[in-house]
């Protein structure tokens, strides 16, 4: 009668009595009241709160953590959508494209903007840069052939020559000479010559290219220009002006930086193919031997991270996630939605020893008492 009948009995539209049994009848109500019995003695939220401090214990979590990124790196490797290498794409392309120009606009106008970096790059490369041999020969060529070839001289004589700087010379030539040339100065005088000197330039400008390349040739101004510039050096130079050089780079960076570095980091983003420069990071990461001995480490560090923040806020996680699990509904339904005869099934499953106990003690306290009823109304 507990159990069964499963379904009611109906005669001439009427149910029958004891039709379904007690629990199949009362089904709905022995759910809900499964559902309270469990959340306010076996569910509360201490036991919830002790359960996920053991699930959540630290070794837990970094094998979980460990878990997750080998199965992500994994993934990787078996991309054949080349998924991540577009998601890493994207990411890339905005941090170059819109973060990291507004990051540098707001940082270079700091006065100590990458200051002890640039003096490094300046220490470093620049105060210890020397020319090569072969590129300072290389270098005196194309001043020699291409930046001052004999036509640019004499166009930059005639330049200078004017009526004013001849005049300024010639001046200066008479005062500050002495001796056989101050007699040279005075009664020949510099202008006529300098005055000769443009005319030649400027009339004759084939005979003057040919003397201006014999004159280069003469005085072996390649050769001497090389050894210069491979002597170049600014240790050369003295401490203050190194100093003042080194600030002056840095300010310089700073402020091309200020004016135009939103600019220089928008056109570079548009012209390197991030899709491609994705897949070569990605590939590397899958290959390299660091990434895979990182994973421990990185797990263990998220692990203890985690486990501070659930020291502090998992007694109000847990509260929290108790409403969103509504643990009592999904009692309250998976109870209603057994079928009796699963029901039924479950519980004679569960306390099918402790029934049986039961009779067999109900069956011996019967013959007990009948035993002494019997003797009882055999001495009456």
């Amino acid at each position: 009668m507990l159990f069964r009948p499963y379904r009611a009995i109906l005669v001439g539209g009427r149910r029958l009595p004891f039709t379904p049994g007690l629990i199949p009848r009362n089904q709905e109500r022995l759910a809900q009241r499964i559902s309270n019995a469990i959340m306010s003695s076996l569910l509360t939220p201490d036991e919830l709160h002790k359960v996920a401090q053991r699930l959540l214990q630290t070794e837990r979590m970094e094998s979980a953590i460990q878990w997750v990124l080998k199965l992500a790196l994994d993934q990787m490797k078996v991309d054949t959508q080349q998924k991540t290498a577009k998601i890493l794409a994207g990411i890339l392309r905005d941090f170059v494209g819109q973060s990291l120009p507004r990051i540098v606009g707001v940082l270079a106008r700091r006065d100590n903007f990458l200051k002890d970096q640039f003096n490094q790059i300046f220490d470093q490369i620049l105060l210890e840069y020397h020319l090569t041999p072969a590129q300072a020969t290389q270098l005196a060529d194309w001043v020699v052939d291409e930046a001052m070839p004999p036509d640019t001289l004499r166009l930059g004589i005639i330049s200078f020559l004017t009526d004013k700087n001849i005049d300024i010379l010639d001046e200066g030539f008479r005062e500050k000479t002495s001796g056989t040339y101050w007699v040279v100065a005075n009664l020949l005088g510099a202008k006529n010559a300098l005055v000769r000197l443009r005319s030649f330039c400027i009339e004759e400008r084939s005979a003057c290219n040919a003397r201006l390349s014999e004159l280069i040739v003469a005085l072996q101004l390649q050769d001497r220009l090389a050894e210069w510039l491979g002597s170049l050096s600014l240790q050369n130079l003295p401490v203050s002006t190194v100093r003042q050089l080194r600030r002056s780079f840095r300010e310089s960076v700073r402020g091309y930086l200020q004016e135009r570095g939103v600019s220089v980091l928008e056109g570079l983003n548009n012209s390197v193919n991030w899709n491609e420069t994705a897949t070569v990071i990605l590939n590397r990461l899958q290959a390299s031997e660091a990434v895979v001995a990182s994973l421990d480490v990185v797990s263990q560090e998220l692990a203890i991270i985690l486990e501070r923040y659930l020291e502090r806020d998992l007694e109000r996680l847990v509260e929290q996630a108790i409403p969103i699990l509504n643990l009592d509904r999904v009692i309250t339904e998976r109870v209603k939605a057994t079928s009796p005869e699963a029901l039924e099934e479950a519980i004679q499953g569960i306390v099918k020893s402790e029934l049986q106990a039961i009779v067999n003690l109900g069956g011996i306290l019967g013959l007990v008492i009948g035993l002494f009823q019997s003797v009882i109304l055999v001495f009456r």
